[in-house]
Formats: C-alpha cells, sequence, structure tokens
C-alpha cells in the first residue's frame, strides 16, 4: 500500500488490473478529454507505463481500491509531465464512470497532494486540466490550486486548451 484516506487506498498497479484499466481506458464518457480511442494494445501499453514510471521515479499512477469492497474503481497518483521545456509533478486521476460525483477524485487528488510535499519534499504540484472539465477544475480548486497558465495542447488532429493549476508546499517556505 502506498497511502490510504478514510474509504480509499493506493497500491501500485500490476498487470492483474489490466481488465479494470479496460473498463476506464476505453470508455469514452471517461477518456473524452484525450480524444482518442484505446486498443487492447494502448491500454497495456499505459499500464506498462506505469512500471516504467515505478522503476525511475518510485511513483505513478496508482491503483485506487475502495475500502469497503477491496474494488479498484479507479488510478490516481503522479507522474511527470511535459510543461513547455520543463517538466512538472502532476496530480491525476481517471477512475470507472460509476463511481462518480462521490467526492473520491477529491479525497484522493488531496491525498496525493499530501504525499507529494511530504514523501516526494515537492516544493510545488500540478493539474493539466482541459479547459471544458468543469469537475477536474473544481477538484484543484477544493485542494488549493491556483490557475497560473493557459496553454495548448495537440491532440491527434487539433490543439485544446488547457489550464495548468498550480499548489506550493508552504512547508517548504519556513
Amino acid at each position: 500500500m502506498i497511502f490510504e484516506t478514510n474509504r480509499l487506498y493506493l497500491r501500485e498497479l500490476t498487470q492483474d488490473d489490466y481488465f479494470d484499466l479496460v473498463q476506464i481506458l476505453q470508455n469514452p464518457n471517461v477518456m473524452y478529454a484525450y480524444e482518442h480511442d484505446f486498443t487492447n494494445e494502448d491500454v497495456q501499453i499505459w499500464l506498462n507505463r506505469q512500471f516504467s514510471r515505478y522503476k525511475k521515479y518510485h511513483f505513478g499512477l496508482w491503483a485506487v481500491i475502495l475500502k469497503s469492497t477491496n474494488e479498484m474503481i479507479g488510478q490516481a497518483g503522479l507522474s511527470m509531465q511535459p510543461y513547455h521545456d520543463d517538466e512538472i509533478l502532476e496530480i491525476g486521476y481517471l477512475f470507472k464512470e460509476e463511481f462518480w460525483h462521490q467526492g473520491y477524485a477529491s479525497e484522493v487528488a488531496q491525498a496525493c497532494k499530501n504525499y507529494a510535499f511530504s514523501q516526494l519534499k515537492a516544493k510545488k504540484v500540478f493539474a493539466i486540466i482541459k479547459s471544458d472539465n468543469v469537475s477536474s477544475i473544481a477538484v484543484a480548486k477544493r485542494i488549493g490550486m491556483k490557475k497560473v497558465d493557459e496553454f495548448n495542447v495537440r491532440y491527434y488532429n487539433d490543439e485544446r486548451l488547457h489550464y495548468l493549476y498550480a499548489v506550493e508546499n508552504l512547508c517548504n517556505l519556513i
């Protein structure tokens, strides 16, 4: 286990999580921000990317497990993402659609922020959010993030406006 919240715990993804990831990554409602249909091969590539992140950074996206049922309901965690000519530490999450609007995203995002500050000693954490993703913008604000930039991200055939949200580790300022 990486860490736990009141209702959830997070652990590293394993190959056994493949079919749960299929339910997330192949659901067009969940993946609308990616504007790309994920094949079975894409899901495996996604999973392999997490395994590589665990080796390289000792963090990545983790399986989100509902304590009451021991069911994997999503994935969340921290990843290094490109931003301009640098990399930034981003909080990310994706949940199975049936677990939306129950407060899990805010709960896990807050816990990921705390983990980044306490365990990784990060000075800042970020969220890169598609401009029309109202729910994720609300989560970012709920955990104390502020919008610090707007920029376009190139997708398969088009560019989309994104917002960069950030929160600073105030403990590092003392």
